[in-house]
């Protein structure tokens, strides 16, 4: 397997990477990638890559995005942030593959405002499997914005294209995030699994000492057992059931100190140790702002 690292600077170097004849636009692109191919040469390569990338519809892409490989059927859409690792697995020619892929230089959106509010877009950081599952109905409306964006940068670039091309772009955002709140909530069942293992994961760091001696667990942590991005859990969470990740884990931490408080006569500053907190005032800190009271007023009155 080579050991080559190709890093794709450009909208240009990606086009001659990828084999396709020069972009009408310098930030952006969409790709059939029917029309792309990859070598056999380029099997095992390794690439980084400054651009924004959101595919649609692609279906065995033949890469691998970190220990993930890249192959959906259709109707799914993937999100990726620049700066990420992706290895090319297979060789694959012209028309062997369907789909679309937009590509996007962050210049282009640096002084609108999508480029202060693009990173709240959470599944820019999902997972190759946390991908998004569309209808027909939401695959045509995702298309509705595609073919706008596609207009822009193949027939009338001009002082009103950025804007435009930018405005399209977070629309697409906006329905891609409602489109995930609507896989959150018909995918109920395993969200119910995965809550309870998040539960349980907790309760066992709990009972195994690991607070004190390892800290409170990261969202990371957790996330990593129950085989999720952290900010696809999060998510999922939020949805359903109205918390975030850390905000469950801060709820968890401050049950087991209410307990504890109302149940022992240990010093605060040690239930605050055993709680994973290496100073206490942190401890009283988030006691209070989720209690309205600090641990000794709250011991005090019940």
């Amino acid at each position: 397997m080579s050991q080559e690292i190709i890093n794709i600077q450009s909208i240009s170097q990606l086009h001659d990477w990828v084999g396709l004849d020069k972009p009408t636009h310098p930030l952006i692109s969409i790709v059939d990638v029917s029309q792309s191919e990859t070598q056999q040469e380029q099997i095992g390569m390794r690439m980084t890559s400054s651009l924004y990338m959101i595919a649609i519809k692609d279906k065995n892409c033949g890469l691998q995005y970190g220990r993930n490989t890249y192959d959906f059927d259709e109707g799914v859409m993937y999100f990726t942030a620049p700066n990420q690792i992706m290895e090319v697995t297979n060789a694959q020619k012209k028309g062997e593959r369907q789909g679309l892929v937009i590509n996007f230089h962050p210049d282009l959106i640096r002084n609108l405002p999508l480029g202060k509010t693009i990173e709240n877009y959470n599944f820019f950081s999902y997972h190759v499997h946390e991908a998004l599952h569309l209808s027909e109905a939401e695959q045509q409306t995702i298309m509705d914005c595609v073919n706008i964006i596609k207009n822009e940068i193949s027939e009338r670039i001009d002082n009103h294209s950025q804007t435009v091309i930018a405005s399209s772009l977070e629309l697409l955002f906006n329905l891609s995030q409602r489109f995930y709140e609507r896989q959150f909530t018909t995918r109920s069942a395993k969200n119910s699994d995965i809550l309870s293992q998040f539960e349980v994961l907790l309760k066992n760091y709990y009972e195994e000492g690991k607070f004190a001696t390892e800290g409170i667990p990261s969202v990371e942590y957790i996330a990593e057992k129950v085989f999720l991005s952290p900010n696809y859990l999060s998510d999922l969470l939020k949805k359903e059931t109205g918390q975030s990740a850390r905000d469950k884990i801060n709820s968890f931490v401050i049950e087991k100190a209410k307990t504890r408080l109302l149940s022992e006569t240990t010093l605060v500053s040690e239930i605050a140790y055993d709680l994973g907190f290496n100073y206490p005032h942190y401890f009283n800190r988030l006691f209070k702002s989720k209690t309205g009271k600090t641990p000794k007023e709250y011991r005090q009155l019940n």
